[in-house]
């Protein structure tokens, strides 16, 4: 009975629709203005295109992308209003219409006296009025579509502007982007020394230093033993935020003139407005650099929709959903307007829906994984993980359906699904805290003094903190203060975002081995991959060392001796001054401190 009933509401609702088609059926003049509508409609889309076309090759498009956007959306539906409009008014205002010269179904009756339509409940429609909902209905659905395009674009505004604040304080923090025009930082704040003098550094040094420009420099650029800089800033102009977006905005449009004139790496002139990206926006070029720590964007350096295809399966956000939703609902509110039954509706289709989400579980599964995944920031693409499968590697891709993680050595692919990565247990190695051991182990003869081993040890861990750097000059290993601020040299970063207590080189005499003594020699550095390239340098230092204070490192075999181990000793104990000279220098770690420690 409930079935004959929903499917009689179906029938009825499909009866009105069958009504607006006999009005439209039964005259011509209303024929006739449904033909002009569309063919204005489809001139302004023509003409929008071309000018759509034209504004993605102007330089305002890259300068304001905001505003560039703005104009594309309005400028469609502000042209689609007026045609609809003057039409609307048109009508209204003179006569247009004949009268229906044709009969109808039972729903409806022709009035031919009043030239108007009763419906089946009696509802009386003129055509002129009829035609008049429809073009009022268009008007609403074109004035959705611009509400629901246009509040996205004013969201992505203060987005972008929240990250430009963002972006000022790390400005703030470096003193200064490297591509800064000379030195714009001490031109918007100027450096005033503390009061008293702070630890580490002597009253006699902390005054000598603050009568020259050269010592102020070093004091201003000083950190503590605890990481932290001394003294503070004061402000020497009014608005220095809206001084640094402007000089921001300054080296964009030469970025762009570069690109644009030829004189870029590439050596040819990129052109505007094409498919694959050839030349930054401003946004994009904003968020390059702040993906590679500020540093200069060259203009011609990348290849055509690099920035593009690294962005390539991001998930949309709730601004690049929010216009569907609401076009939605402005949809919904008309059907209801012309009198469908909007439960009806939703009955009707509900069975159909349910298949749909059934055969799409997995699908959706994985795609509300993958929002998560972005959302929460469990991981990125880049990160090294280690999955509970025992698999370890870089984090390549992540994409609604499945998630590839690349072997470290770029042997193999494993791919899982997404919605699988949400519940299991994985190690991030990039994660937050961003500090690996690099742990070198080494076996030394029976004959040399452990504690001096342990010295030069240690002595090869210093070597290792200020010599293992990485292609750009960074430092690899963490430490409480960058050894370039001790020459007066802006610190790498080895000493910034430190939250554990840390005391390097960590220095261990693990055992009595059958041939020799073991030691191991561990340093934090700042990432999974770079104690790789730590570790190599330490064995290179720790060899070099080892011959330098004839510290023996044994064969891994039985050795008989036949009076010849007091002539090995006499050759060992002949450099022991300059051994007892590292212990002095050096010390030997934190071995024999007390017991209990946590290791």
């Amino acid at each position: 009975m409930a079935e004959d009933e929903i499917i009689g509401a179906v029938a009825g609702q499909a009866s009105e629709i069958q009504n607006i088609s006999e009005i439209v059926g039964s005259s011509e003049s209303l024929q006739v203005a449904f033909a002009v509508l569309i063919v204005g409609i489809v001139g302004i889309v023509v003409i929008y295109r071309g000018f759509s076309n034209w504004v993605k090759t102007q330089k305002f498009n890259y300068v304001r992308p905001h505003l560039s956007r703005f104009v594309k959306v309005g400028v469609l539906p502000f042209f689609a209003i007026i045609l609809i409009t003057s039409m609307n008014v048109y009508i209204q205002s003179f006569d247009v219409f004949d009268e229906p010269r044709v009969g109808s179904s039972e729903q409806i009756v022709i009035d031919t006296q009043d030239n108007v339509v009763i419906g089946k409940e009696g509802e009386k429609l003129t055509v002129a009025g009829t035609f008049g909902k429809i073009l009022d209905s268009i008007n609403i659905l074109v004035i959705g579509y611009t509400i629901a395009h246009l509040i996205p674009i004013v969201i992505a505004k203060r987005e972008k502007t929240s990250l430009e604040k963002e972006d000022f304080a790390d400005w703030k923090d470096l003193r200064g982007f490297a591509d800064d025009d000379g030195d714009l930082f001490h031109k918007f704040y100027k450096w005033v020394p503390p009061q008293n003098t702070p630890e580490d550094i002597s009253d006699e040094e902390f005054e000598n230093n603050l009568k020259t420009d050269e010592g102020r420099k070093f004091l201003e650029e000083y950190r503590t033993t605890k990481g932290l800089p001394i003294g503070s800033y004061e402000q020497l102009v009014k608005e220095p935020f809206e001084g640094w977006k402007k000089s921001e905005r300054q080296k964009y449009v030469s970025y762009f003139e570069k690109c644009v004139s030829g004189n870029n790496q590439s050596g040819k002139k990129l052109r505007t407005g094409q498919e694959v990206e050839e030349i930054y926006p401003i946004d994009t070029w904003r968020e390059e650099k702040r993906l590679g720590g500020f540093d200069p964007i060259i203009a011609g350096a990348r290849p055509p929709g690099y920035a593009e295809r690294k962005r390539k399966n991001l998930p949309k956000s709730i601004s690049q959903i929010l216009p569907l939703g609401i076009f939605a609902a402005v949809i919904i509110g008309i059907v209801s307007w012309w009198g469908i039954d909007l439960i009806v509706l939703a009955t009707a289709t509900g069975g159909l829906a349910i298949g749909i989400g059934l055969a799409l579980q997995e699908t959706m599964q994985n795609y509300f994984a993958y929002i998560l995944i972005r959302k929460d920031k469990i991981f990125a693409e880049g990160e090294r993980v280690k999955l509970d499968t025992g698999y370890n590697g870089y984090v390549h891709k992540i994409t609604p359906r499945v998630t590839y993680v690349r072997d470290a050595l770029n042997e193999s692919f494993a791919v899982i699904p997404t919605r699988q990565l949400v519940n299991a247990q994985i190690i991030n190695y990039s994660k937050e805290v961003k500090m690996v051991p690099a742990i070198v182990e080494v076996g030394v003869s029976y004959l040399n003094d452990p504690k001096q081993v342990s010295a030069i040890l240690v002595k090869v861990g210093k070597r290792a903190m200020k010599e293992v750097i990485d292609g750009k000059g960074r430092h690899l290993v963490r430490q409480l203060r960058c050894p370039y601020l001790d020459k007066n040299k802006p610190s790498c970063g080895c000493d910034k975002d430190i939250h554990v207590e840390i005391n390097q080189p960590v220095v261990r005499f693990n055992r009595f081995n059958d041939s020799a003594l073991d030691f191991s020699l561990w340093l934090y550095v700042r990432d999974y991959g770079a104690q790789f390239k730590t570790k190599t340098d330490m064995r290179m230092i720790m060899y070099e060392e080892f011959k330098r204070y004839d510290v023996r490192i044994p064969w891994p075999i039985r050795t008989i001796y036949k009076g010849d181990e007091k002539r090995e000793q006499e050759e060992i104990e002949k450099l022991d001054e300059q051994r007892n000279d590292v212990i002095d220098k050096y010390g030997i770690g934190d071995i024999g401190r007390g017991s209990g420690e946590n290791e």
